[in-house]
């Protein structure tokens, strides 16, 4: 048993690296989705941003342990996750929210993330107290005995985000996280990220440039299954040109990035 997976918080002094990928490879059906990246993520919140199709989603089963890499190195939480009983230790410390998560309608918000808090393995005296603060956190505690069938888009997204965040992870994966929120609730989610990120390491997926720049200190920009960039929002902003697509600087960041790599690419 790898004893890096048993230690609780992320230890800079020992584990700087909650994500660490050398030339990982993951497919998705047969196609090569993740081709040859290389990762690494701290503590913090970071922004995993890239056009349709440039292996995104993939890489965050990948790190949510949903599918086995086809090669390259990954490690995560400092340990090397090989073996059913690491699998098993390592997602007690994980917490992954993909784009489309399963629920039973007539379960409550309640019922679904104490089961989701049962699956990870939470100690049964924990559970009651853990369930309702992450209910609180995403701000669901007025519908927590509401069936899942009668929620909103926007609250079913929030109720997927409680189940992420009920076990306190050290590695928390959101794909999407805010699609059906409104503003204000946006708002209140990167108030969240920067909250979990000081003692954990989050990834957020999305399309969303501008969240990504009030939200998270690293952005990560990935395109056909390759680290294309990596540095802080400030930086993403310094990279735009006046005739970037965008309606932000950091959005014309993020576009003028993109197109000087294709345009490479093509000569």
């Amino acid at each position: 048993m790898h004893s890096a997976l048993s230690a609780k918080n992320l230890d800079p002094t020992t584990h700087p690296w909650a994500v660490h990928a050398e030339q990982l490879l993951v497919r998705a059906g047969r196609h090569l989705a993740v081709d040859g990246l290389d990762l690494a993520l701290g503590a913090g919140a970071h922004g995993l941003l890239g056009p349709n199709g440039a292996g995104k989603s993939t890489l965050m089963r990948a790190l949510a342990t949903v599918v086995k890499p086809a090669g390259g190195q990954l490690t995560l939480l400092g340990a090397r996750v090989d073996g059913r009983a690491d699998l098993r230790r390592f997602r007690q410390r994980l917490g992954y929210l993909p784009q489309q998560f399963g629920f039973y309608p007539r379960f409550t918000v309640r019922e679904f993330v104490e089961y989701m808090a049962w699956l990870k393995e939470m100690p049964k005296g924990t559970i009651p107290q853990a369930v309702q603060r992450a209910i609180d956190r995403v701000g669901l505690a007025d519908r927590a005995d509401k069936r899942m069938k009668t929620l909103s888009g926007g609250m079913l997204r929030r109720a997927g985000i409680a189940q992420a965040i009920v076990n306190d992870p050290d590695l928390l994966l959101l794909d999407e996280p805010t699609v059906g929120l409104d503003p204000e609730q946006r708002l209140d989610f990167r108030d969240l990220l920067w909250d979990i990120g000081t003692n954990s390491c989050v990834l957020v997926s999305t399309h969303l440039v501008e969240d990504v720049a009030a939200a998270c200190s690293d952005v990560v920009l990935i395109d056909k299954g390759r680290l294309l960039w990596q540095g802080a929002p400030t930086q993403l902003t310094a990279q735009g040109e006046p005739d970037g697509a965008g309606n932000s600087d950091i959005e014309r960041g993020y576009s003028s990035l993109l197109r000087r790599h294709r345009g490479e690419e093509i000569r």
